[in-house]
């Protein structure tokens, strides 16, 4: 792995792109990135930032973290019919030869803002996108196949990992420009199209889980487009596509969300601020939502705060910092501070998952960073949590576990650095 000489990565400090939807336009094609790492953003929502180090050491927990992660998950998948490599991210330690659309969405945006760090970074990046470009979904081809290869449950798409590659391209155009060989902003408003066209519900406006649901339900099937994956609500995503496309679509989709959230909160966690998993209609259809029953889609937590809403305070922390949003704000100020009780300020005591009402789960009695390190972007929003944000810093920031925790740990760490930014 070739990474550049730390003083030269931090002499690159000087770029500082603003936050919110960040750039003017398309980026002129340059084999150099213009947005290396680091970048050290200043995020109008931040209230405070990791306390006990330098900038420079966060940047290097992160370079070191990613190298981890690179080594890790980072496969070779051979190479296409005109010879260009090819590479996919390992979906687990003890399944290396699976991915999922999920984390081909997380390694590349990751590949994006690495640039600059990793010399690779672009070559990378390049691999993973014809990967997905290779596993196209059966339903939609314009999206992704949520598993490679499949497992038999169907070759369709999952709304997480098509945006998440959506959003990637949009760095990449940034970051290198549209006139090499991958023309990313062309192929991110390809995506985009896609997305609008069979993964947003037309009544709802709410993300469907993939292309394989019906908007309006099947017969015998409880999935419609009022059945969301909460950690499919995306809202700084929602307004990077806004502007680039210049569609009023993710205008609605971003209020439908916020119902969608004041609905869930207001009925079911008004004390904790938690999302479920999964929701679904109170009644045949449409609003307001409640928490999906036991093995709804995958497993007996599917209504509780588990495996997929854990990192809802990612997502949600991300439109909190970058845009200073109030209605996120108000979000996380809620489910930050409850976790802070919950835990007594000792992130060790965070279990692997919660019911609404703040009540553990059982049999979940663990720490794991996948929960932790969304909840320190989260703290980063309130003022009066600096040795809560610190804590869960400590132990988020040099821990490793498998593909998910990791790379939810890694993004959110270019968070907590200040490293993150929108194109």
């Amino acid at each position: 792995m070739r990474f550049l000489l730390l003083a030269v990565l931090l002499s690159a400090c000087a770029l500082q792109p603003s936050a919110g939807a960040g750039g003017s336009g398309r980026a002129p094609a340059d084999p150099r990135p213009l947005r290396p790492f680091p970048q050290h953003v200043a995020y109008p929502g931040q209230r405070l930032r990791p306390g006990g180090y330098t900038q420079g050491e966060l940047d290097r927990h992160v370079l070191r973290f990613y190298e981890r992660w690179k080594s890790n998950y980072l496969k070779s998948a051979g190479h296409d019919a005109a010879g260009r490599p090819l590479f996919y991210v390992a979906h687990a330690k003890d399944r290396p030869h699976e991915t999922v659309s999920e984390g081909m969405g997380y390694g590349l945006m990751i590949a994006a803002y690495m640039a600059g760090a990793d010399l690779e970074a672009r070559a990378v990046f390049d691999g993973l996108f014809r990967f997905v470009r290779a596993h196209p979904s059966d339903r939609d081809p314009r999206l992704m196949g949520w598993i490679q290869p499949p497992d038999g449950s169907g070759n369709d798409s999952a709304f997480d990992g098509d945006a998440d590659i959506a959003f990637a391209l949009l760095l990449a155009d940034a970051q290198w420009g549209s006139s090499g060989a991958i023309d990313y902003a062309s192929a991110a408003r390809e995506r985009l199209t896609a997305i609008a066209e069979s993964t947003i519900g037309p009544a709802s406006k709410l993300p469907l889980l993939g292309d394989w649901v019906a908007p309006g339900g099947r017969l015998g099937e409880p999935y419609s487009e009022f059945t969301p994956r909460t950690s499919d609500f995306m809202p700084a995503h929602f307004r990077v596509f806004r502007a680039f496309t210049g569609d009023p679509l993710w205008d609605e989709v971003n209020r439908a969300v916020e119902r969608a959230v004041t609905g869930l909160e207001e009925r079911y966690s008004p004390l904790t601020g938690l999302m479920p998993d999964f929701a679904r209609p109170e009644h045949d259809m449409g609003f307001p939502l409640k928490p999906a029953g036991p093995d709804f889609l995958e497993g007996p937590h599917d209504g509780d705060y588990d495996y997929n809403a854990g990192r809802y305070p990612w997502r949600a922390g991300t439109a909190a910092l970058l845009y200073d949003d109030p209605f996120w704000q108000a979000r996380l100020n809620r489910l930050s501070h409850w976790a802070e009780r919950a835990a007594g300020g000792n992130p060790a005591r965070l279990n692997a998952g919660y019911r609404l009402d703040g009540t553990p789960t059982q049999g979940q009695d663990y720490f794991t960073t996948f929960f932790a390190a969304p909840l320190a972007t989260a703290a980063m929003t309130q003022p009066d949590q600096q040795a809560w944000l610190d804590a869960l810093y400590e132990a988020v920031h040099d821990r490793h576990e498998d593909y998910y925790e990791d790379t939810v740990t890694l993004l959110n760490l270019l968070l907590l650095s200040n490293n993150y930014w929108n194109p």
